[in-house]
């Protein structure tokens, strides 16, 4: 077919991210008020057929993702460069966190304390106001989670512009795409350096739809941590460890979880080194996070913001989001606590997250052994345990996918069916692009359309396995043969 061509498949893409930035004009996370009167609400009628239309163009660039085969890197990228550019004039696409960080950026700016207050303290003539304005339901009086690094980009988005909501977003679009091409180039590097497949890694981190959706088209800041997580183990795989850990630094004062990272750059170490068992033990278990702590600290005090956010990083988890098992467990387990024993739900929910995150470092302390001891590449063993730490959390968004997932990437080879964790991501990665709306709210049709995904694309997945299966059998008949045994039937 002419979509499974390298030309077919770019061009199917381009059509679908077309529609979806169509659409979002005036079905996406629309601002509560645009003075320069682009992204004002339209009627039901408008509204309701434009999303329609966002959903018809997210199933054409997931079909189009999917069809996409093995390439050149030159044709995977210019692929890439074809889906994202319909996206970048959209307006946000999928959550108002854009507007939270605008908002932030603004407090920042007039001298609040982030930490303390959520952006509902911006008055309604202060600049930012707008966005603080826009900001999505519990958000608006949640203290920011994030690092310095980030609010401090934030800060300097919201100065130049002047908070004005549609040069903000723009600007915030572009750092976005910054940050992709820095997900690109330390995909690429990493991929090399652990004897992957580049164009498959490429395809399953970079060309992803949920990436396109919720880095460019969301503009969430997950995308900057991950590009500077990912480059931070690129730097310690050939040997600058140093310079890796105070990049995975920055990484995390943009977003903590990239911490983890730390431990892995740890073991590259260990397994680097020469010399007594407990020196080489020694210095990956302290080295690596003690150059972070003293980067962390150090950009910090410069940002001026304050220590605030080492308090704030569970201010999250006091939301329920439906994706997270942990969080479901706790809640159901809570209410039947109250309706048997009368006992507060809300410390039922507390414990099911601790256990959660109990279990999650308990799987991390695992595959950190399991690399140490060689049974496991670092890179591998890093994804897994990001992969392990969202499943376990107490809040769980679609886009956290990404965080192991383009890690993952990077030891892709070029049977990826094979692999059954890559395997479940690029399947999930299809099936959740569907649980949000173009306007940011989860419907409940959202989740039976990621079933329908997930369903056609394990049958696929499983069809391109026999058929890889099918292919090596092929080529060992004459193997087997001209060795003198018997042909494969």
């Amino acid at each position: 077919m002419w979509m499974l061509s390298a030309a077919g498949a770019r061009r199917l893409g381009a059509t679908g991210s077309l529609a979806i930035a169509m659409g979002g004009l005036a079905a996406g996370t629309l601002p509560a008020r645009d003075p320069w009167g682009l992204w004002v609400p339209r009627g039901t009628v408008t509204t309701t057929a434009a999303s329609v239309l966002a959903y018809v163009g997210l199933t054409l660039l997931v079909v189009a993702w999917w069809a996409y085969k093995e390439h050149r890197v030159r044709d995977t990228l210019v692929t890439l460069a074809w889906w994202t550019a319909p996206l970048l004039l959209a307006p946000p696409l999928y959550s108002a966190d854009v507007y939270s960080y605008i908002a932030q950026g603004a407090m920042v700016l007039d001298g609040h304390d982030v930490y303390a207050h959520g952006p509902s303290a911006l008055g309604p003539d202060s600049i930012g106001a707008d966005a603080a304005a826009s900001v999505g339901g519990n958000w608006t009086d949640t203290p920011a989670p994030y690092g310095p690094v980030f609010l401090v980009l934030a800060k300097g988005v919201t100065w130049v512009t002047g908070g004005s909501i549609v040069p903000a977003v723009m600007l915030m679009r572009l750092v976005a795409v910054g940050t992709l091409v820095l997900i690109v180039r330390a995909v690429r590097s990493l991929a090399v350096e652990c004897g992957a497949d580049e164009s498959r890694a490429l395809w399953l981190a970079a060309l992803n739809p949920l990436l396109l959706m919720h880095v460019v088209g969301g503009m969430h800041n997950d995308g900057l941590m991950i590009g500077l997580m990912l480059t931070g183990v690129v730097c310690a795989l050939r040997g600058r460890w140093v310079l890796g850990s105070a990049v995975v630094a920055l990484a995390a004062t943009v977003k903590s979880p990239a911490a983890l990272a730390l431990l892995f750059i740890g073991v590259i170490v260990v397994r680097g080194s020469q010399g007594p068992v407990i020196g080489r033990a020694a210095k990956g278990l302290l080295g690596p996070g003690l150059i972070a702590a003293g980067v962390a600290a150090a950009a910090t005090v410069l940002s001026g913001t304050g220590f605030g956010w080492l308090r704030t990083q569970s201010v999250a988890a006091a939301i329920h989001t439906p994706l997270s098992l942990v969080s479901d467990l706790g809640l159901a387990a809570g209410q039947l606590a109250r309706l048997v024993a009368g006992t507060d739900p809300t410390a039922v929910r507390s414990v099911a997250h601790s256990l959660g995150l109990a279990a999650a470092l308990a799987v991390v302390a695992v595959l950190a052994v399991r690399s140490l001891r060689g049974r496991s590449h670092p890179v591998r063993g890093l994804g897994l345990s990001l992969l392990a730490l969202v499943a376990l959390s107490p809040m769980v968004q679609p886009w956290y996918l990404l965080w192991g997932t383009a890690v993952l990437a990077a030891t892709v080879g070029r049977h990826a069916a094979y692999d059954r964790v890559v395997a479940a991501v690029t399947v999930l990665s299809a099936a959740l692009v569907y649980e949000t709306q173009p306007s940011g709210h989860t419907p409940a049709y959202g989740f039976v359309l990621g079933a329908l995904a997930a369903a056609a694309g394990t049958v696929a997945l499983r069809r391109s396995s026999r058929a890889v299966d099918g292919s090596h059998a092929r080529i060992s008949a004459p193997t087997a043969a001209s060795a003198g045994g018997a042909p494969v039937r």
